[in-house]
């Protein structure tokens, strides 16, 4: 389902990137509220900590940057750079990895990080200026996980909270835009207006998914399954948007699924070398 959202973001126009953002953000705590209600799932509200709230909010400021970028890249026409964004991510966990948490990294892993990041001078080289709209996306995707490690909170509950912190900016926002003149919103036709209230659901149904496939398959599937999205977004950009891609540029993203290649196999090997546990 991510894989197809830089087919949604168009539809949206003329809405801006933040004006669709600022709807993206309110309307997720309106989906995720009303999930959470037919649950009657509300007493972990009262378990909130002061810990949790503030990791929390410090992960609605992340999320934003990575949604709004996103959005912006997609609807400006630059959906390869941002697919690009998703490929390097791995490759941001692991240096945090080393950066952060002191791992020592296999000999495959280094590897993995020195191909990454020629592929991004290649890249830097073909587009004139380095990959911005890539690296803030994998570093706002990769600080956002980095977070939520800390936050022991299934995802529609986290979701809440961090559209929560951001929903009365939003809707401040989107009222000044009004009172200027320049929102969109029901000024287009209600299919358009429909399609922006529409992204709350857009944005939290994927998570939940994502949430219970976490749960009940294996590890190695789900690292195999976060390459999905951004070969679908990859091909959106060039099939279906008919982006630019010259032949630099395929060699940047070819280096780019070298190193990936390199990280999975790895993974595999080095999960294959970890003893069973013993049982009784």
């Amino acid at each position: 389902m991510w894989g197809l959202f830089p087919l949604y973001w168009p539809l949206l126009k003329p809405a801006g990137a933040v004006e669709i953002l600022a709807h993206r953000i309110m309307w997720s705590l309106v989906a995720v509220g009303v999930v959470l209600a037919a649950r009657r799932s509300l007493r972990w509200v009262r378990t909130l900590t002061v810990r949790q709230c503030a990791l929390l909010a410090l992960a609605a400021v992340v999320v934003t940057a990575n949604w709004g970028t996103y959005i912006y890249a997609v609807n400006s026409g630059q959906t390869i750079e941002a697919a690009l964004g998703y490929f390097i991510n791995p490759l941001i966990s692991v240096l945090f990895g080393v950066v952060i948490f002191r791992e020592r990294l296999r000999m495959w892993q280094w590897c993995a990080v020195g191909v990454g990041a020629l592929a991004v001078v290649v890249l830097t080289v073909d587009y004139g200026r380095p990959p911005w709209i890539a690296l803030v996306l994998a570093f706002a995707f990769g600080t956002y996980g980095l977070i939520k490690k800390y936050v022991d909170m299934p995802s529609a509950e986290s979701l809440a909270v961090e559209t929560a912190v951001l929903f009365l900016p939003a809707l401040g926002f989107l009222i000044m835009l009004e009172g200027q003149g320049e929102g969109t919103f029901g000024h287009h036709g209600i299919g358009q207006a429909v399609l922006l209230a529409a992204a709350g659901v857009v944005t939290a149904v994927p998570m939940m998914f994502f949430n219970a496939a976490a749960i009940r398959l294996p590890l190695t599937v789900i690292g195999m399954l976060q390459y999905l999205a951004p070969l679908l977004q990859f091909a959106i950009g060039v099939f279906v948007q008919h982006e630019e891609m010259p032949s630099s540029r395929w060699a940047g993203f070819l280096l780019v699924w070298l190193a990936l290649v390199m990280l999975t196999l790895d993974g595999l090997h080095a999960a294959r070398r970890e003893p069973l546990p013993e049982t009784a």
